[in-house]
């Protein structure tokens, strides 16, 4: 998570660049332009949105499709957003300058809900000595709970191997049952690959934000899908992170890994530009550790979620390598539960005492017919999960007691 929070601070001093739309430089007037053609209007692209580690804190990401300077404004009241948040200053610079705006609220206090609003001001001309502002613009009102993570239960859903098919996720959300989700989990391959950030603007964040993003977070891991294309480098910066992370909710520790690519480093595809192998390999150790925590060993329940399957998705290079490296860490870390995609056949696997001792459940998709959408809920005594398919139907239970 620490290479992603690098990652993410080198980026937002760069000038991000929007789809064929947006190609207007900041410091443009009309002036500068033919007659016949409009400046365009200084808005809000896309968000806000939510990314939360559920440690009291909660990042709030935009994008704006001119460069400008952003905070948000926020409070326990709608009618007193009395207090502001800015981006992380480095070396004592403010994050400023960007289309891309990544905001984190710390300390907030367990369980409260707070209403909040993002305010941006275009940044028309960047002087050594001069900076000229334009216009100020701001979202409306919009709200999220601060999970209290002691909480007794915890409920979220996953979707995964969307495959740039954006209609899908308010489709599939709208057959999850009903209720107030902790958060969103998407197990990567949401894109095909990634080829722009006008692709993950309308692909995936639009549609999260209309959906449910703007008062209740997801957490997102890349698939193998979204290793490749020519936008893959800069991907990960629209994200608070796509990559292996632990964190506590409620009765479970929830442990991510970045499963990488399916192919072999040495696929011409690749062209000798990728290293999975050793990814892979550091996460193991990192996993290593993981299990021997006090967090780990102590939490009710341990939930693994992976795109690639560690076992039961085919001969390829990144899945045998998965298993090799991973199963023999989640049998002796006795992890309750692992939540896959990949292999677009859903599929419950339950648990074998000789090769994984842990159940797997296994998500569909893509194409109509094979979609699913998975509900999973967890007590101090019980994990149950319900995956629904797109015809509304159940399609794959499984249920955990604690001995």
């Amino acid at each position: 998570m620490a290479e992603n929070q690098n990652n993410r601070r080198s980026f937002l001093r760069t000038s991000l660049t929007l789809g064929a739309a947006t190609l207007v430089a900041p410091s443009a007037t009309m002036a500068s332009l033919p007659a016949n053609v409009k400046e365009e209007e200084f808005k809000i692209a896309v968000g806000p949105y939510l990314q939360s580690n559920f440690n009291n804190s909660i990042t709030i990401l935009w994008l704006t499709n001119k460069n400008a300077a952003g905070w948000v404004e926020f409070g326990e009241t709608a009618g007193n957003l009395d207090r502001k948040a800015y981006g992380k200053e480095e070396l004592g610079l403010m994050q400023a300058n960007s289309k891309l705006n990544a905001v984190t609220i710390q300390n907030l206090k367990p369980g409260v809900k707070y209403f909040y609003k993002i305010v941006s001001k275009e940044i028309k001309d960047f002087q050594p000595y001069k900076l000229t502002y334009g216009e100020t613009i701001s979202s409306g009102v919009d709200q999220f709970e601060n999970a209290d993570v002691s909480k007794k239960e915890v409920s979220f859903l996953m979707m995964n191997d969307i495959h740039d098919r954006p209609e899908s996720i308010p489709f599939l959300l709208n057959l999850a049952p009903k209720g107030k989700q902790d958060f969103v989990f998407f197990n990567g391959d949401i894109f095909d690959y990634q080829t722009d950030e006008k692709q993950i603007i309308d692909h995936m964040l639009q549609p999260c934000v209309d959906s449910f993003a703007r008062h209740t977070p997801f957490v997102y891991v890349r698939g193998n899908h979204e290793t490749r294309g020519k936008f893959a480098r800069e991907f990960s910066q629209y994200y608070m992170h796509v990559g292996h992370a632990a964190f506590t909710l409620g009765p479970v520790r929830f442990v991510i890994l970045d499963t990488g690519e399916d192919k072999e480093d040495a696929h011409p595809v690749y062209a000798g530009i990728v290293n999975f192998d050793d990814y892979r390999a550091q996460q193991a150790e990192w996993l290593k550790n993981e299990i021997n925590t006090k967090a780990f060993k102590n939490a009710p329940f341990r939930i693994v979620l992976m795109h690639i399957p560690p076992r039961f998705s085919g001969d390829a290079h990144g899945p045998k390598h998965c298993t090799e490296l991973f199963e023999p860490l989640l049998n002796q870390g006795k992890v309750d539960l692992v939540l896959s995609g990949h292999t677009h056949k859903y599929m419950v696997h339950q648990p074998d005492k000789n090769l994984n001792r842990y159940p797997l459940i296994i998500g569909g998709g893509p194409k109509a017919g094979t979609r699913t959408i998975t509900s999973i809920k967890a007590s101090q005594h019980k994990i149950t999960v319900s995956m629904i398919g797109d015809s509304g139907t159940e399609v794959g239970t499984y249920t955990a007691i604690r001995k």
